[in-house]
């Protein structure tokens, strides 16, 4: 969420103009640029790691759904990488598939 002069309010993380990080309030002693998403994905990669493809799978399912949820919304656009909110439909869905096929085989091998 920004607000009206494209500012990120605190608390939030976000890029400033050219991809760079942002700086909340604008001014000298603005805050600086908060790195939460970095803890986020190492939370994330720690509990796929130690949790295996349970979790991999619950993460694809959770975010299949959220991004399902937008689209029908209205999101058409993303701030993920791959920004079209079909390609990363097509992209959570390869994910839950592969962790499925991984869960699968262990039980069978």
């Amino acid at each position: 969420m920004t607000g009206p002069e494209g500012a990120v309010p605190a608390g939030r993380t976000g890029t400033g103009p050219a991809g760079g990080p942002a700086r909340v309030g604008g001014g000298a002693g603005a805050e600086p640029y908060d790195p939460l998403r970095l803890c986020v994905y190492a939370t994330v990669a720690l509990l796929a790691w130690l949790g295996g493809a349970w979790v991999v799978l619950g993460f694809a399912v959770l975010g299949f759904a959220g991004y399902l949820r937008a689209r029908r919304a209205g999101l058409a656009r993303s701030r993920c990488l791959l920004r079209d909110t079909r390609l990363v439909l097509g992209y959570l869905a390869l994910i839950a598939a592969a962790a499925l096929a991984a869960l699968v085989r262990g039980f069978a091998g």
